[in-house]
């Protein structure tokens, strides 16, 4: 059996026990939390290990505490648990931002936002340690997409300046085997198709500058001979101009006299022989004063053959209006003929009515010699068209 002096020992050791349960909730109520959770861990660490070294003596006010720090505990892991929740979040959105940054091909401008994205990360604070290293490497994983696509493209573009150098400098050898050449037009196509095929290869690189210096020098010093040749071509195509102008004006007196003689048609035949002596004044003029030169010509022989048709277009005119008439009088015959008709309704004896039948015969007939001349007209009107 137990004695009072062991009950006086429990009853010590219970008392001491409370008291530093309830200390130690004291602590925790006091306690103020950093927001570095790896050390508030520890803390709250430490403070379970004391808390769970004082004997439990099954009794209801040790329940009521126990519940208490339970909730302190709880509480802890909780709001831990929310903030590294939220920490995820915003790493898995620094993920999918640089899932997007990784397939871009704006290199300078995704390399930028691979930066931002990765100071960001490391700012972020943990989302926990079982989340954290899976969720860096699928954040790397992403980062290194990106620069492996990055140095990809530029060994493809060191291979491009490679070739591109390569080419442009088969074009510049193409181009100072051209710069002496007198076939203006061919060589200037020429030229044009290696500037084309300049263009086509892109960029050289650092070696670009370089390159489209030679290469311009020669295109430079063939234009520049081309140039002068055509200034020299320039003035006697002036010259040339100058004679066609007089020509363009003495056929334009002869279309203001608006006499269709003879003698100015063979003067207009002749000018027109000068022209074609003369030879082109050059391309940029030619057409524009040939349209001149033609018109005035036109003009001429267009009014010589409206003078020429005047006399047959007066006999169409005379016709025609010969033909009206008598489509005229043939209406007015047939109305003529309507009101007879009417009128024999009312005629009683028979010579009466037999001379107003032989009337209208006469008509008729006279209608039919009209009608007669009038498809002799269009006849004559048809074959004339």
């Amino acid at each position: 059996m137990r004695n009072d002096v062991d009950e006086m020992f429990e009853v010590s050791d219970f008392d001491e026990d409370v008291k530093l349960r309830e200390e130690i909730l004291k602590e925790v109520r006091e306690l103020q939390l950093s927001e570095d959770w790896n050390e508030d861990f520890k803390t709250v660490m430490d403070i379970q290990r004391k808390w769970r070294r004082i004997h439990y003596w099954e009794s209801a006010y040790e329940d009521s505490l126990m519940e208490e720090f339970e909730q302190f505990v709880d509480g802890f892991f909780g709001k831990r648990n929310a903030e590294y929740k939220a920490h995820e979040d915003v790493k898995k959105a620094l993920i999918e931002r640089a899932r997007k940054a990784a397939v871009s091909e704006d290199w300078n401008k995704a390399s930028e936002d691979m930066k931002v994205l990765m100071d960001e990360w490391k700012a972020c604070p943990s989302a926990g340690r079982e989340k954290d290293d899976a969720l860096w490497e699928e954040f790397n994983s992403e980062r290194q997409k990106f620069f492996d696509r990055k140095h990809a493209h530029w060994e493809d573009m060191q291979a491009k300046f490679e070739a591109s150098q390569k080419g442009k400098q088969e074009l510049i050898e193409k181009a100072a085997s051209l710069k002496d050449s007198e076939e203006w037009k061919k060589t200037g196509e020429i030229f044009k198709e290696l500037l084309d095929a300049w263009k086509a290869f892109g960029s050289a690189g650092k070696e670009e500058e370089q390159l489209w210096e030679q290469f311009n020098a020669y295109r430079q010093a063939f234009y520049d001979r081309r140039n002068a040749h055509y200034n020299t071509l320039r003035e006697e195509f002036d010259a040339k101009y100058e004679e066609k102008q007089k020509l363009l004006e003495q056929a334009r007196n002869i279309v203001e006299t608006k006499e269709y003689t003879r003698e100015n048609t063979q003067k207009m035949k002749d000018l027109g022989v000068e022209w074609k002596g003369v030879g082109s004044c050059g391309k940029d003029r030619e057409d524009t004063i040939w349209q001149e030169f033609r018109s005035v010509m036109d003009a001429y022989f267009h009014g010589l053959k409206e003078w020429n048709e005047q006399k047959h277009a007066n006999w169409r005119n005379r016709m025609l209006d010969i033909r009206n008439r008598k489509a005229d009088l043939i209406l007015k015959q047939k109305q003529q003929i309507k009101r007879m008709q009417a009128d024999m309704v009312g005629l009683l004896g028979e010579r009466a009515i037999a001379d107003m039948e032989d009337a209208i015969a006469d008509k008729e007939a006279f209608i039919q010699e009209l009608e007669e001349e009038i498809a002799d007209i269009d006849a004559k009107l048809e074959n004339d068209k």
